[in-house]
């Protein structure tokens, strides 16, 4: 739990806080933006102090959210605190009844975020969060897990304790297997876009890890209402990322050589041949969520990124 005597000095004075634990993964301010402060990378703090009801419950998504406890209240919130844990899964934005966002992020995943697909042929968690009752509760409410996709072997997390309580066939790429995963079922090879179902591709993108793959969720567009205009594509496409390519705080797609663990060229490689496949949604590990309004503008900022990741060669 966080400690009210390492309460930062940069924090509004009131009753939620943030100590000195934090480890600036960035997960509060995804969660919630309007109480958390601090750029991306940087320790967070609370800018400003909730003071609605609904204000109240965002910043307490956000306290179970934190991956080490470092938010904390000096008052005790009870009930509020209850709803706040049974909220994850949360849909992505408003009308989503496909995509969810799992919370619970976890410190061996540096809080890398993960996610829930909700779809007739079987739901797929993508990369693991930290094991927790309540979320395990909501996620059987959504008819539980048939796949666990692991992006790379970065954001596994608790991944086995999943496996074990939901039944769900584990996907890894070889490349990224290592003696904590060894056991997955289902190993991918190669570098070659893999099938798993007719909405379901895995994109291998070597760069940031060596097995690192990203999974393309296609479905046809009317099955709920998107909150933003997509543009005429009647498919709706998301792109599941890992850490190869996420958003920004300021809109732009983005990938850093200074977190590529393996190998610069290779990721350039595998982001131009991204340019491939159609999305219009960026569903990352790190970074934010990134959306155009097409995927033709995608594909245009995926241009950008990958010229200027060839510059940096």
């Amino acid at each position: 739990m966080a400690r009210l005597d390492q309460r930062l000095p940069t924090n509004a004075a009131g009753d939620f806080f943030v100590d000195g634990s934090c480890i600036a993964c960035d997960t509060c301010r995804r969660v919630d933006p309007a109480t958390f402060g601090g750029g991306e990378d940087d320790t967070s703090f609370v800018a400003r102090q909730p003071t609605t009801a609904g204000e109240r419950h965002r910043a307490l998504m956000a306290l179970v959210a934190c991956p080490v406890s470092a938010i904390g209240t000096a008052s005790k919130h009870g009930a509020e605190a209850a709803a706040a844990a049974r909220a994850f899964p949360e849909p992505l934005a408003p009308g989503d009844d496909d995509v969810y966002a799992c919370g619970y992020a976890a410190e061996s995943s540096f809080g890398a975020a993960s996610w829930l697909v909700v779809r007739p042929g079987g739901n797929v968690l993508v990369d693991a969060p930290r094991f927790a009752r309540p979320l395990l509760a909501r996620i059987r409410e959504l008819g539980g897990v048939r796949w666990l996709f692991l992006t790379h072997r970065d954001d596994v997390a608790d991944h086995a304790r999943w496996a074990e309580a939901l039944g769900c066939e584990r996907v890894l790429h070889a490349r990224d297997v290592t003696s904590g995963t060894r056991k997955v079922e289902r190993q991918l090879e190669g570098d070659q876009p893999i099938v798993l179902e007719d909405d379901l591709l895995a994109i291998p993108v070597p760069g940031h890890t060596p097995g690192s793959t990203a999974l393309l969720y296609t479905r046809r567009r009317g099955t709920s209402p998107r909150p933003t205009d997509l543009g005429a594509d009647p498919m709706a496409r998301d792109l599941f990322t890992g850490d190869h390519l996420w958003g920004d705080a300021a809109g732009r797609l983005g990938a850093s050589r200074s977190v590529c663990w393996w190998d610069w060229g290779s990721q350039t490689r595998s982001m131009e041949r991204l340019l491939d496949h159609r999305f219009q949604r960026v569903l990352p590990g790190h970074g934010r969520p990134w959306q155009a309004a097409t995927a033709a503008a995608a594909r245009a900022a995926l241009v950008e990124l990958v010229a200027a990741m060839q510059r940096r060669a």
